[in-house]
């Protein structure tokens, strides 16, 4: 078991400021920085940035006055606090390409862009740096392992160099969904005096909330008496959570559940890195940024589950023993909760340390509950508000509309195309649902057309082929795709982007041997990389990192296709796929 590492909390060190870093500029100076954002070398953001920079800019990141310098990122990195000693545990950093950081300069500014190329920010550059992101996955995340989503996204999706400096707000990103229940630190601020709270305990999961969680939510805040605030993340979370579209709606649905007056819905466009104890501090700023007074964590707060070996990550403790050690300098007041157990004898929740061994403890997992919805099955009331459960029946279509993406992955002429046509005619023989085929072959010469061998642009093949796959399973399709797929980053990529379209993934890894492909060569590729006529050849001149836990592994010169393919077609039965 892995842990993120721990400090005591000094006492020279003031209390955490509350003071919110609004970083958007006056409306008389906007005009004026559009038109100097027009004339700069312009970055486009991703995802996680866009949040981030929202954050930024609202303050919801104070103390923060933009992206972190290389000083207090080797800081935070290694004691969880800025250079001048402030509290702080997450590294929040500007990525980018070496070609782009190579066009930039200390001194020079940035537009920061939205996806529509709108100007968002002026990011005026202090501090250009290469971290060692495997050392900072260590550090921040506690382990290595890639199976950790943080770890995945950090060392195989993030760009090399870092840029920080201070930014200057034009304007926010733009929502279209649930604008009345978003609110910046200020405005959230604002409502809470004009409606007297002045005792606020916040509440996130990234889970539907269900009756465990409503139980929770009411004694925790009936516990220091003090008011509700549910603030649930509509960033970025764990790959395979719910949308985040579905998760707010589980929230206005139980929001009428409470006491008149006692809790109020705020959603809060964080991407999360699943940190464990150092995310939980993270988190306990943040809200106090918006204004709470408290903060509920639970067993293993935003803990991605277990690694590689099976085990959990994180201690379940970890996180509020963590917290708990900077209370005092934090300024907002832990409000450590255990685990809620329905009692079939009691016909009521409860504490899980207080059920006794003839409570008759009852519990409905996370795959029993897709099942249920999937099938139509009954989830009692006592799991789950009817209203709650009908938004979670409009999400989960029957079974046998669930979309999947298939990934066979192996050397070239270990079988995958044949494997992949095969398994294509078996879901045909047996049931009308619409299948694509993604060969790898054939999608270098349309969808990937002017890409080369380099890893970059191998993993760009990959990540072409699973969005495509995944917009495939977004509206109940099966994807079947057949890369060779040589690198784990970019197969957990195509994974990450089906689960979050909502589909099943399977990754199957075609094992055939080097020496059974080279002897089959009906291209004759092997020997062409053999004689150096071709370079970059995976297997060759390229590596292969085979997969460590694909849901299925088959060798393809150990027996005929059709029967290979038949293993595959009855593990997508198994999942309720076909």
């Amino acid at each position: 078991m892995t842990k993120t590492a721990t400090l005591t909390t000094p006492t020279s060190f003031p209390a955490h400021g509350g003071d919110l870093k609004n970083l958007l500029l006056a409306e008389h100076e906007i005009a004026q920085a559009r038109r100097e954002a027009a004339a700069l070398v312009g970055h486009d953001l991703t995802a996680r940035q866009l949040n981030d920079l929202e954050l930024l800019l609202t303050g919801g990141f104070s103390p923060l006055t933009g992206f972190l310098n290389e000083g207090d990122y080797q800081r935070v990195v290694r004691e969880l606090r800025l250079a001048d000693g402030t509290l702080w545990p997450m590294p929040i950093v500007l990525d980018v390409s070496t070609a782009f950081a190579g066009r930039v300069a200390v001194g020079q500014s940035i537009a920061l862009k939205d996806v529509e190329g709108a100007p968002l920010a002026i990011l005026d550059i202090e501090s250009i740096y290469t971290p060692d992101r495997h050392a900072e996955a260590q550090a921040v995340f506690g382990t290595s392992d890639v199976t950790h989503p943080g770890v995945a996204a950090l060392v195989g999706h993030t760009q090399p160099v870092y840029l920080g400096g201070r930014v200057r707000g034009i304007e926010l990103p733009r929502h279209f969904d649930f604008r009345g229940d978003r609110h910046t630190p200020a405005t959230l601020r604002s409502w809470f005096a004009a409606n007297g709270w002045t005792r606020i305990v916040a509440f996130q999961t990234r889970n539907p909330l269900h009756r465990a969680h409503f139980e929770l939510t009411q004694r925790a805040a009936q516990s220091v008496d003090a008011k509700l605030l549910l603030h649930p993340v509509v960033g970025q979370t764990k790959p395979g959570d719910i949308d985040h579209f579905t998760r707010v709606r589980c929230y206005q649905a139980v929001l009428p559940h409470y006491t008149p007056g006692n809790a109020k819905l705020s959603l809060l466009p964080l991407a999360m890195r699943m940190a464990g104890p150092r995310e939980a501090l993270w988190h306990a700023i943040i809200r106090k940024n918006y204004g709470a007074t408290h903060f509920i964590i639970g067993r293993d707060h935003a803990g991605p589950g277990n690694d590689k070996s099976g085990k959990p990550f994180y201690a379940p403790l970890a996180a509020q023993e963590l917290v708990q050690q900077h209370a005092t300098e934090l300024g907002i007041q832990i409000v450590a909760f255990p685990a809620y157990v329905y009692s079939a004898k009691r016909q009521a929740y409860l504490p899980a340390p207080e059920a006794q061994a003839d409570d008759q403890i009852t519990d409905i997992s996370g795959t029993e509950l897709r099942q249920r919805l999937s099938s139509g099955a009954e989830i009692p009331a006592w799991f789950s508000f009817p209203d709650v459960v009908q938004v979670l029946r409009e999400r989960h279509p029957g079974v046998a509309a669930k979309g999947a993406v298939v990934l066979f992955t192996g050397l070239s002429g270990s079988g995958k195309s044949t494997l992949a046509n095969a398994l294509i005619s078996l879901i045909l023989e047996r049931s009308a649902r619409p299948v694509t085929l993604l060969d790898g072959d054939v999608v270098r010469k349309h969808l990937s057309k002017g890409l080369g061998f380099s890893r970059e642009d191998r993993d760009a093949n990959v990540t072409r082929i699973g969005f495509v796959a995944s917009e495939v399973a977004r509206h109940n399709g099966i994807a079947v795709c057949a890369p060779i797929a040589p690198f784990a980053a970019a197969r957990a990529e195509v994974r990450k982007l089906t689960l979050d379209a909502g589909g099943e993934f399977v990754e199957v890894h075609v094992s055939t041997s080097l020496e059974a492909c080279e002897a089959r060569d009906r291209k004759g590729l092997y020997a062409k990389a053999r004689s150096g006529e071709i370079q970059q050849f995976t297997g060759i001149s390229d590596p292969y990192e085979v997969p460590e836990s694909p849901a299925l592994r088959v060798d393809g010169a150990s027996g005929e296709p059709a029967d290979l393919a038949r293993q595959v077609l009855e593990l997508l039965i198994a999942r309720g796929v076909v």
